[in-house]
């Protein structure tokens, strides 16, 4: 049975979201909210714990999970990142975006896209997310929580429980997302001097991308 955190979407209560974030040390799946929808979140280096956030996904290991860091300085642990690409994520984080890029040898290989080498990662911009990460000190891997067989995300933390609280550790209510998927550009293509890549059109602005 999940917990249940009921939190302020701007002001959100540290002693909750401490409970919220034992939970996540102690190998539990957590529904939590984001700058784009409801996300499953689980620690990065716990293997049965990803086995099981993609079980609850229904998802192999070819679907890119996407790791969420607390600032640009942590995500350039998990990825290889040249000085374009970083004036670019400077530019462009916090924010609704999702980057591709070349995974490093931080990032499991269990992880990381199996043909590419690829991997994830955001920097989101949610008050009560941004605080999860900040109490857990270190990223968290997620996917949007879109159940099996269906194309949209859920953004109700109700249902969200009346669905999926047996098979969660915890669910932090934060009130509805902006419910519109983030923007993912693949910024790989920058090594060898390309372009970024837009791989699909959400909230964000592209400008900033020149796309």
């Amino acid at each position: 049975m999940a917990q249940y955190f009921d939190v302020h979407p701007e002001n959100p209560q540290t002693r909750l979201l401490k409970q919220a974030v034992t939970l996540l040390d102690k190998g539990g799946i957590l529904a939590v909210p984001t700058d784009s929808s409801y996300a499953l979140v689980c620690h990065l280096d716990d293997k049965s714990a990803v086995d099981k956030l993609r079980q609850i996904r229904q998802v192999d290991d070819k679907h890119h999970l996407t790791l969420l860091c607390r600032d640009l300085s942590e995500l350039a642990n998990y990825a290889r990142v040249d000085n374009k690409q970083f004036r670019l994520l400077k530019a462009a984080t916090p924010g609704p975006y999702t980057f591709i890029l070349e995974a490093s040898k931080e990032v499991p290989r269990r992880l990381s896209h199996p043909q590419r080498k690829t991997i994830g990662l955001r920097v989101p911009e949610h008050m009560v997310l941004s605080e999860l990460l900040a109490l857990h000190g270190s990223a968290l891997l997620a996917t949007t929580l879109i159940p099996p067989g269906e194309s949209e995300p859920l953004n109700d933390a109700t249902e969200i429980r009346d669905r999926f609280e047996h098979q969660l550790a915890g669910i932090i209510d934060a009130g509805a997302c902006a419910s519109e998927p983030t923007t993912v550009v693949d910024l790989t293509p920058m090594g060898a001097g390309d372009a970024p890549s837009l791989v699909r059109q959400g909230r964000g602005d592209l400008s900033p991308f020149g796309l």
